[in-house]
This record gives C-alpha cells, sequence and structure tokens, in this order.
C-alpha cells in the first residue's frame, strides 16, 4: 500500500500533519520530497472581518438570538 501524507521535520523526528492509521512500531519506508515552504502570512480571522466592512444594529451581539431566530 502507499500513501503520500505530508509531514513536517523539527531536525530529529518526522511529525505528519494528519492522522495515520497504523498499529506503534509498524515499519514503514519513506521516500521525502521537499516541498516548498508557506511564505504567505497567515491571517487572521478578525482581521479578515474587520476588513469585511459589515454593518448592523449597534446591540447585534447582545441580542443575537432575536436577529438570527427572532427570539
Amino acid at each position: 500500500m502507499v500513501k503520500k501524507i505530508a509531514a513536517v521535520f523539527n531536525g530529529k523526528v518526522f511529525y505528519p500533519a494528519e492522522p495515520i492509521a497504523l498499529p506503534t512500531n509498524t515499519r514503514v519506508q519513506m521516500s521525502i520530497e521537499i516541498l516548498p515552504s508557506d511564505e504567505h502570512e497567515a491571517v487572521s480571522f478578525l482581521r479578515t472581518a474587520r476588513s469585511l466592512n459589515l454593518e448592523g444594529p449597534p446591540d447585534w451581539s447582545t441580542n443575537i438570538n432575536k436577529y438570527l431566530y427572532g427570539q
């Protein structure tokens, strides 16, 4: 069986980017392909939300259920 996974090397150990369903101490053979680094800056949710310039009533957060569900 062949499966490709992404992993990060910390100088000593490879850490997979996703869970791997293998029993402990299972022998595997690895081939290494160096991927380009993620050089783009991670954008926070708050920064994205602010950039949308959303408008709503001043009591939006206090009465969220009223506005969403009519309660």
